[in-house]
């Protein structure tokens, strides 16, 4: 961390939603089952779902209906599939879903600090919004950018630039907090620096193999890497 540290001085921290600030797991797993059993579809769990998600709703409902294989469903069924999930998923954002330890405490003395604070995820608008406000989180965030508010999502860099261009600071004085490969390449390909968490949604990604400047366990980390950033 100390060599991030001298390499950037951070003013916009942004930050990835499921797997980094929350864990969605076992709402949106729920959601995924549901929608099977109307299809009639065997269902899969919070441990199979857990591995499916990082690339917004349309992808997992694909993969869902695919049991994680490669390709296609056919667009009938995809359609029908979608709707169903949306569907279920807004009657159950936060049942169970809960803020990770020490995300509350760090945000709060991270925007204290006068810090740019975002929320960058793939998650729809629809859904990211009220998740936030739900679990006090929305507070914290001056900028907050969906899966559907741009052209491109992650790991595309427009989301990130985007974000940099709102809050009128360079690509090198920001960092991009996330848990998935989506997160760190879309770091990189923008010019952010990067800081991967390893408690999230990395899928079959080795979190110590997706090159991110910096891998933390626990959250409120943040808080000692920005020191040295200062």
């Amino acid at each position: 961390m100390e060599a991030l540290g001298k390499k950037c001085q951070v003013k916009l921290l942004a930050f990835d939603l499921d797997g980094t600030l929350v864990d969605s797991v076992p709402d949106l797993a729920w959601a995924i089952d549901a929608m099977l059993q109307e299809l009639h579809l065997p269902t899969h769990g919070q441990a199979q779902v857990r591995k499916w998600i990082g690339s917004g709703a349309r992808e997992l409902v694909k993969r869902a209906l695919l049991n994680g294989a490669k390709g296609e469903p056919e667009s009938a069924v995809f359609k029908q599939a979608y709707a169903l999930f949306l569907k279920h998923y807004a009657t159950h954002l936060s049942h169970k879903s809960v803020a990770y330890n020490g995300v509350l405490e760090t945000l709060k003395e991270l925007k204290a600090s006068g810090l740019a604070l975002a929320c960058i995820t793939n998650k729809p608008t629809q859904f990211t919004q009220p998740l936030l406000e739900q679990l006090e989180l929305a507070e914290f965030f001056d900028c907050v950018v969906c899966g559907d508010t741009y052209q491109h999502r992650k790991p595309h860099p427009m989301p990130l630039l985007e974000v940099a261009k709102f809050f009128n600071v360079q690509a090198n004085e920001s960092i991009m907090v996330g848990d998935s490969l989506n997160d760190i390449e879309a770091a990189h390909a923008a010019g952010f620096y990067s800081v991967c968490v390893d408690y999230g949604y990395h899928g079959e990604h080795n979190v110590h193999e997706m090159v991110a400047d910096v891998v933390i366990s626990d959250f409120s980390r943040l808080s000692n890497l920005l020191q040295h950033a200062a």
